[in-house]
Order: C-alpha cells, then sequence, then structure tokens
C-alpha cells in the first residue's frame, strides 16, 4: 500500500453496540498521549470508556474497521439545528498515510450535512507559550480540508475541568468549514 491509498477492505460506520467504547477509549488515549505530549499532566486521559459508551448510544461515534479490527474513529454531534462538529479524532499510528483520517473526516461533513447542518466545527488544543509541532501539522492538515481558523478561546474559561489537567497553559483554536459549499 502506498501513502494516501486507502485499503480496499476500509468500512467507516457508527458503531451501534456500546461495547466497542473500551477500544475506543484506548485507541483516542493512545494517539492523544503522543500527539498532546507534554501537554497534559502525568496520568491524564483523553477519555473514557463509560463516556464513549455514551456517546455510543447518542450515535455521535464514528468508527474505521480494517479487516474488522478498529482502526480509527471520531466523535460527531450537532451542536445546534446549523452546526455540526467533529472531535477525538484518532487514526492508529500503524494505519496513518493512508486516507483514514481523510475519511472519517468526510464521513462526519455527510453525516452533519444528511442531518441538515450547514456548518462543521472543531477545537484544537494549542499551547500558549510555544509551538508544538504536532498541532502545527494539523492546522496544515485542516487548513488543507477547507477548515477555516474563527476564533481562539481560554481553555480555562470554556473547560475549567480540563485546564486543571494541563501540565501548560493551553488555548484552543476553533475552526469552521461552511458544508453547503463543501
Amino acid at each position: 500500500m502506498s501513502a494516501r491509498t486507502e485499503p480496499a477492505s476500509l468500512r467507516v460506520e457508527i458503531p451501534r453496540d456500546p461495547t466497542v467504547a473500551a477500544e475506543v477509549a484506548a485507541l483516542v488515549n493512545r494517539v492523544y498521549a503522543v500527539a498532546e505530549e507534554g501537554l497534559w499532566r502525568e496520568g491524564a486521559t483523553r477519555t473514557t470508556p463509560p463516556e464513549v459508551a455514551g456517546m455510543v448510544r447518542q450515535g455521535e461515534i464514528v468508527v474505521a474497521r480494517l479487516d474488522g479490527r478498529i482502526v480509527g474513529c471520531v466523535r460527531v454531534q450537532a451542536l445546534d439545528e446549523r452546526v455540526g462538529e467533529f472531535g477525538m479524532l484518532a487514526t492508529d499510528p500503524a494505519h496513518r498515510g493512508h486516507g483514514i483520517g481523510r475519511r472519517l473526516v468526510g464521513f462526519a461533513e455527510r453525516l452533519s450535512r444528511e442531518r441538515g447542518l450547514t456548518a462543521m466545527r472543531l477545537e484544537l488544543l494549542v499551547p500558549t507559550g510555544r509551538p508544538h509541532p504536532g498541532k502545527q501539522e494539523l492546522h496544515a492538515w485542516y487548513t488543507r480540508l477547507g477548515y477555516r481558523v474563527t476564533r481562539n478561546g481560554a481553555i480555562h474559561e470554556q473547560y475549567p475541568e480540563l485546564a486543571a489537567l494541563l501540565a501548560v497553559p493551553c488555548d484552543y483554536v476553533i475552526y469552521h468549514k461552511d458544508l453547503d459549499r463543501a
């Protein structure tokens, strides 16, 4: 398989069985531990199996399966009657570079359009004191996908419970994409 070639047996779906929660939570936590290394205090996790199980029951989790194994996931939700949001995007590092993340984002956008939403949003955690290479790469990737920065927010104001878990000062950047033009 060459870079940017999607595996033929890749399936993207909304799981209905909350027993996938432990596998999805483990993937998210494993990926984010590397992607956000140095941003969180020791022992902090991005999510938990019970939290993910609730998202599965709400129909908010999308998974990518390769030969039956979960190799990627994303959370998709409606923020209001117009705007959808995706987050917790994670792809197994062993399967990066094959379009799985792009396919998950595309699925999230199509799903939101089908639900009558006209815009998509995402938030990216970024350290305030120094550039973070992984966050710079994500910014470039989201921009290539058509997302534009609309504003920055102070993490401690919007998410005080998360701010207490951070090892360094961080903000979050909000991106939007107009789904009508996508």
